[in-house]
């Protein structure tokens, strides 16, 4: 029969692989916890609607890219390919808010977009999420750009640039979308085919083309900065200076709309040069209204992502130094001492220890190769001999010591041993 691979632009993560995502994510959890942020965890499917209506009907997201289907109920249901509108509809469902007025959540898990697979970007992808929701100041701007900012330091990235911008509110963004779309329309003959259609669905998103042509055109674009309302420009003003108080540098990046059409105020990348085109490696940005869009109260809200496939492709590869290490591996020969060995492997793992052994019938040569490789701390040897004299030889791999411990049942004297070196 035929071999039988993984979707394309879905991966596997593998063993040796996973002690990097762990440390992600429980660094994640560790750092957020510190400022309060609990975590939720929402479906993979969710109603179509909720992306159609959170995200935006005409974004290249829910037009092009969501994986959707009609299931038996003749419902439409997708995959979720954003972390955002899920954690606001379990909000809402569940009534945080009534819980907690001003709550911060985060999550972390897999999405789906149906996206021509090239380096940096899959179709299953995995995101760590944050979002405030009830915090309209814009010093919580500031103090989640500096959570994004912080987290990527704590895990080793170094390179990395801040770029920023604010879109408005949407009496503001109004005028502004006007004379950009009247701007980008006299010169529609001369962009891509794709923001040919965006200048009526969506004219923002022109900005944030990568083709050279398109962005030739769009820096004679008008900007946001003139249209701005008196209360948008102070809250951008305020943002700017806690960013300061941070000590956080940024670029001021007028094309920065996000692929998003719920993002109001503030909006921020985390960029890099090391990924190429797909260069953000975290954004986020504010989005006031989205709650009540989707049937909640009128309450604001602000939120980040980071892409974990990007940020670990962007670490230098620390899975050696992260792996758990055996704390002893038990070199068995003979039957009898397998059957002891295999016993008391489990009770010192019952009793917190890491314990490894090979299959039975291995010469002591391929058992001692197995415990290198594995890099275990300590091997016991064992066989016949042991048994009938009651010691049993333990080596020190880091050292090459070894001692001689009393071996009557071999449990608490080895239990013990284990425990000096804990």
């Amino acid at each position: 029969m035929a071999q039988i691979f993984a979707v394309k632009g879905c991966k596997d993560i593998l063993p040796q692989e996973v002690a990097n995502w762990r440390f992600l994510e429980e660094e994640a959890r560790a750092f957020f916890g510190r400022f309060g942020i609990k975590e939720i965890r929402t479906p993979l499917l969710e109603k179509t609607e909720l992306f159609a209506r959170g995200i935006g009907a005409a974004t290249d997201i829910v037009e092009k890219e969501m994986y959707s289907f009609i299931d038996r109920g003749e419902e439409s249901l997708s995959l979720r390919p954003e972390a955002t509108a899920s954690v606001i509809r379990a909000y809402i469902e569940h009534a945080l808010y009534k819980v907690e007025p001003a709550s911060k959540l985060f999550t972390i898990g897999p999405m789906f977009r149906r996206e021509r697979p090239q380096k940096g970007r899959f179709r299953q992808f995995h995101q760590i999420n944050v979002e405030y929701l009830g915090f309209d100041d814009y010093r919580f701007d500031g103090e989640v750009i500096f959570l994004a900012v912080q987290y990527l330091k704590n895990v080793g990235l170094t390179e990395f640039k801040l770029e920023l911008n604010t879109l408005g509110c949407p009496h503001c963004r109004l005028p502004f979308r006007e004379a950009l779309s009247h701007f980008l329309m006299s010169r529609e003959k001369e962009l891509c085919s794709d923001c040919q259609r965006r200048v009526t669905t969506n004219p923002l998103r022109v900005l944030d083309c990568k083709r050279d042509t398109c962005r030739a055109i769009t820096e004679e674009a008008p900007t946001i900065g003139a249209y701005l309302c008196n209360d948008c420009k102070r809250h951008f003003i305020g943002v700017r200076e806690v960013l300061a108080e941070f000590g956080l540098s940024y670029h001021l990046n007028h094309r920065l709309v996000r692929g998003l059409d719920y993002y109001t105020k503030t909006a921020f990348e985390i960029t890099t040069p090391a990924l190429g085109a797909q260069n953000a490696v975290a954004g986020g940005g504010r989005y006031n209204g989205l709650v009540a869009a989707l049937g909640g109260p009128d309450v604001a809200g602000i939120g980040f992502a980071v892409g974990m496939e990007r940020l670990l492709s962007l670490l230098p590869p620390p899975a050696a130094s992260r792996e758990t290490r055996p704390h002893l591996f038990i070199a068995a020969l003979g039957e009898e001492p397998y059957r002891k060995a295999f016993a008391l492997s489990n009770y010192l793992r019952l009793n917190g220890f890491y314990v490894e052994m090979d299959l039975p019938g291995k010469s002591l040569k391929s058992q001692m190769k197995r415990a290198d490789k594995l890099k275990s701390r300590f091997v016991l040897f064992l066989g016949d001999k042991e048994l009938l004299e009651r010691k049993a030889t333990l080596r020190d791999m880091d050292t090459g010591n070894q001692e001689v411990v009393t071996f009557i049942e071999g449990r608490e004297e080895i239990l013990n041993f284990l425990k000096r070196y804990e």
